[in-house]
């Protein structure tokens, strides 16, 4: 009970800011993935087959997908300025969960994320999008599995490298690939063979194929379980990982 008070505790605490400035805290991370809408989006629309009739079933969970990686694998940042100043140790020293410091954090970065992919979509239905509202639901839950575990792993890094302008630098060099070999802006079916085969060491690439299947309905295709049991297994790998860094900090 101590953790879910204190993780509540923290997640209010930092989702003050986003209240108070809706538009810093969340419209300027749902910029790209806009921008990939409406100015790659529509280049789709010539390409052969079934992802030039539906160009935007099959690019917007994609771009949900990028809007998790880049909103999430980025909130370590905002932590960097606490550990320069010193109040992340202050708060260490409070009479609170040492977890819930990390698990507060999480949990505001995934209620972010759950507004602006829900935003992003309603913004598309009236341009064409037509999608299952049960695997939207359900792809919306994979979205936010996988973001808990970015997330985590992104605060650890944080903790791990305290240095403003190292963090990005990884991150750029990290993110990159996976975007790439992702299938996020065209299907990596069209890639040679070797670059097929690194796509599908990627985890992003699963959890891609998982909300395509899951938008349009299939809840049957393998790639949902596929992409299901990766995201789960990122967040918990990431849990775990992220709760001995911060038991060990506080010790």
């Amino acid at each position: 009970m101590s953790l879910l008070r204190d993780t509540w505790l923290i997640c209010l605490r930092q989702l003050r800011p986003t209240l108070h400035s809706p538009v810093t805290g969340m419209g300027f991370s749902m910029l790209q993935p806009v921008l990939y809408l409406t100015l790659f989006a529509p280049l789709l629309a010539g390409m052969p087959g079934g992802m030039g009739q539906n160009s935007l079933q099959w690019f917007v969970p994609g771009v949900l997908a990028m809007l998790a990686l880049f909103g999430t694998s980025f909130a370590g940042f905002g932590l960097l300025p606490e550990l320069r100043s010193g109040a992340h140790e202050r708060l260490l020293a409070a009479p609170v969960n040492r977890v819930a410091l990390l698990l507060g954090r999480v949990m505001r970065d995934i209620t972010v994320l759950l507004c602006q992919a829900t935003v992003i979509l309603l913004l598309v239905l009236p341009f064409g999008l037509r999608v299952s509202p049960a695997g939207a639901v359900a792809g919306l839950l994979v979205l936010l599995v996988m973001g808990i575990g970015l997330g985590t792993l992104s605060y650890m890094l944080a903790m791990s490298v305290k240095q403003e302008f190292l963090f990005p630098a990884i991150l750029q060099t990290t993110t990159m690939p996976l975007i790439l070999l992702s299938g996020i802006l065209l299907p990596m079916d069209l890639a040679p063979t070797w670059l097929y085969a690194l796509s599908r060491a990627n985890p992003l690439s699963h959890v891609v194929d998982a909300e395509r299947a899951l938008f349009a309905g299939d809840f049957g295709d393998p790639s949902v379980y596929i992409g299901s049991g990766v995201a789960v297994a990122v967040a918990v790998v990431a849990l775990g990982l992220g709760t001995r860094l911060m038991r060990r900090l506080a010790a």
